[in-house]
């Protein structure tokens, strides 16, 4: 399943919200992603066109189940690389952006094998 890392940031940003306050409106997206409130409802409008997501009458977001995959897929990422590049060091502003990054261009394959590492060489090592 391949989309643009855009939507994928955005469906990550929906789920951390949702973790986080329990309901996700278009706001609190902008806000968090410090976005324009066009721009955020523009996404919206097409990641509602795709299927990810679905918007009741109240305004509340919720991920459908590819929208839901893809957002934990991607934050699961973004969670194990952040934890990792702390660990080696690295100061967690400089972590989480850099997580980011690698988060939507590294392959399955090799996320798995760099997850895998991670967990031997670490057992305590919480996602």
């Amino acid at each position: 399943m391949q989309i643009r890392e855009s939507a994928e940031n955005y469906l990550e940003t929906i789920l951390m919200i949702q973790k986080e306050k329990g309901s996700v409106r278009s706001i609190d997206v902008a806000r968090h992603l410090d976005f324009s409130k066009p721009s955020v409802s523009r996404a919206m409008t097409l990641l509602k066109s795709n299927g990810y997501i679905i918007m009741d009458a109240d305004g509340q977001i919720h991920l459908t189940e590819s929208g839901r995959e893809i957002a934990e897929r991607i934050y699961e990422r973004h969670e194990l690389f952040t934890r990792w590049l702390v660990m080696l060091g690295v100061d967690p502003e400089i972590a989480a952006a850099d997580a980011c990054k690698i988060e939507h261009d590294i392959s399955d394959i090799t996320f798995e094998k760099i997850k895998s590492h991670i967990l031997e060489e670490h057992p305590n090592y919480k996602l």
